[in-house]
């Protein structure tokens, strides 16, 4: 069905989308290719929301060239109007022959339209082209979409014995220079960065991309169900990053105070057990366009996630240091049942980051069936 150079064309359109990984949210991250046969005409990827889309992009630099080409798109070209005009239609218009996408687009305003707009107007069509790459690529946008919650990942430094911190708290620096500058980037892809206000009160984090430029900084977002957050604190004062606060409590004076920052947002998900119900937070993160989020937390909240199987993936940074039996444990969490039964996790890869190893871990639910 698919030639070497269909499979060449798109991963030449892959690798454009990846582009678009630290800004396109919530869009999701779409390159594509213009070809005459082997010889590449156009191309182009999706850099933001409310501006051109790849094809646009990529259809703009073929100009006449287009006409009887193959447009190679990393997911379904969409049908309809939006903050820019449907690409179909633009495909339609520049006279391509054939339309090869990766993935169809799960979102209820596509879903298939777009390919069939394609060949209504007598364009040659196909779908699945290298389609696990694509959905790979765009796991936050799909979790989004196909799930109703966002891909969570959980971002974990331990030492080589799996302690996080001393008996005391002091944990600066577990990792080394290069393994956080890769958090970095980690938190430039994420839509949002959730941590705890244990976390908040014993740090006074940033959650913020300073190691490069980018066009989108994260959300941040605070598990405060008390609204104990110091108005002093970094997220409260820096506006140059936004900072939601789930709360349990918005009825308050200094909720008051608070939701005056124009760069703050009391969000009130539901309670559980009196806690913050994080299910339903993710649910809210996720209407509110958060495709892909990192956890950035201590043992309790970063277990919770994992007890409660909100967790897609681990990102676990170890440094080949020693911390001792009293110190502070990865995950606080009791001794599961069936501890030593089949893992629910596997690696995904491993990656030396001297001194240090990132090693990926994904859930053994992930990636979930293709409806």
């Amino acid at each position: 069905m698919f030639s070497p150079t269909d499979t060449r064309m798109m991963q030449t359109a892959l690798e454009l989308a990846r582009e678009g990984r630290f800004s396109t949210s919530p869009n999701p991250r779409v390159g594509c290719v213009i070809a005459q046969g082997s010889r590449i005409v156009g191309q182009g990827f999706h850099l933001r929301a409310g501006e051109p889309h790849a094809e646009v992009h990529a259809l703009r630099r073929a100009a006449a060239a287009a006409r009887g080409a193959t447009a190679y798109v990393t997911l379904e070209p969409c049908s309809h109007y939006g903050r820019t005009p449907p690409c179909a239609e633009a495909l339609i218009a520049a006279g391509v022959a054939r339309v090869v996408a990766a993935i169809t687009d799960p979102n209820p305003l596509v879903a298939g339209k777009g390919l069939a707009m394609l060949e209504a107007a007598g364009i040659e069509t196909a779908c699945g082209l290298l389609a696990a790459q694509a959905r790979e690529l765009n796991r936050g946008f799909l979790s989004r979409i196909e799930r109703g919650r966002p891909f969570v990942r959980l971002k974990c430094a331990a030492s080589l014995d799996g302690r996080t911190a001393l008996s005391d708290g002091r944990s600066q620096w577990i990792t080394s220079a290069a393994a956080r500058e890769n958090v970095q980037r980690l938190r430039a892809e994420s839509c949002a960065v959730i941590t705890g206000i244990g976390t908040v009160a014993a740090d006074n984090p940033q959650l913020n991309v300073r190691a490069f430029p980018t066009l989108r900084q994260p959300v941040r977002v605070v598990l405060d169900s008390r609204l104990r957050i110091s108005e002093q604190s970094r997220l409260v004062q820096d506006g140059g990053s936004p900072t939601w606060i789930a709360t349990l409590q918005t009825d308050s004076e200094k909720a008051r105070r608070l939701a005056a920052y124009p760069h703050i947002r009391l969000l009130r998900p539901s309670e559980k057990q009196g806690k913050i119900d994080l299910a339903d937070l993710l649910r809210l993160l996720a209407a509110e366009g958060c495709g892909e989020v990192m956890v950035e937390a201590g043992a309790v909240l970063s277990a919770a996630f994992a007890a409660d199987n909100l967790a897609d993936e681990i990102v676990l940074y170890q440094a080949p240091k020693i911390l001792g039996q009293t110190a502070r444990p990865l995950f606080a969490l009791p001794e599961p049942a069936g501890a030593l039964d089949d893992a629910l996790w596997q690696t995904h890869s491993v990656e030396i980051l001297a001194p240090d190893i990132k090693w990926i871990l994904r859930h053994s639910s992930w990636p979930p069936p293709v409806s």
